[in-house]
């Protein structure tokens, strides 16, 4: 059994974390028995969606709390937990990832990751152990490219979206075009990702290439 955080931005696919994504993922991990701790960041959203008419609207959230409506309130602080204890981390997709755990919804390639979660990555990869990103939150990946070492061209998926595969492309990664049931496997650099809902059209579709993922996540350990 391995240790395995789970990284969240929220709860919703407009300012947080994409529900069916996380959930698809929890499952998988419960299926093949492996001790989950979900984590988030202890700050305030970027802003907050109307997820029904898409509409922004004038209030604040923050994102460790709503993060915890999808945990079932057994969640943690990001800054409250040592990046050595765990064996993978899987990051779930949603603009949350883009907009809270990043800029990158707003500046593409000029982006910067979340300070708090650029230290947890970057001293989680020391250990060379396995990191799984779908859907938009493979960029967080791409983002922090440059600081993980000389040997660090990263393979990854975000599907076939032409402009935003360029944009990470601008971050010296190679982008791959895979469909939702698929994933993109580097090896080298212990990065697994799959496009999920940038491309998916519903539960079945994006459930294969999120089960794969966490498969291929535990083989890396």
């Amino acid at each position: 059994m391995a240790k395995i955080g789970v990284i969240l931005s929220g709860c919703g696919v407009y300012d947080g974390s994409e529900i069916h994504e996380t959930v698809l993922t929890l499952l998988a991990l419960s299926q093949r028995n492996q001790e989950v701790t979900i984590l988030a960041p202890n700050i305030e959203q970027h802003h907050v969606i109307n997820h029904q008419t898409g509409e922004e609207m004038s209030e604040t959230r923050n994102v460790l709390v709503e993060s915890a409506r999808i945990a079932r309130g057994e969640i943690y602080s990001l800054s409250d937990v040592d990046p050595s204890q765990f064996d993978a981390i899987i990051l779930p997709g949603g603009f949350g990832a883009a907009k809270n755990l990043s800029n990158f919804a707003f500046i593409g390639s000029k982006a910067i990751v979340l300070e708090e979660l650029s230290i947890f990555l970057l001293e989680f990869k020391k250990y060379n152990r396995p990191i799984g990103a779908m859907c938009i939150a493979p960029a967080l990946i791409a983002l922090l490219n440059p600081k993980m070492g000389e040997n660090s061209n990263i393979s990854l998926t975000i599907g076939t979206d032409t402009e935003t595969a360029e944009t990470l492309e601008l971050l010296a990664c190679k982008h791959e075009n895979k469909e939702a049931h698929e994933i993109c496997v580097d090896s080298t650099n212990k990065i697994v990702s799959t496009p999920a809902y940038m491309i998916g059209k519903g539960l079945a579709d994006i459930h294969k290439g999120i089960d794969a993922l966490v498969e291929k996540v535990i083989d890396l350990i």
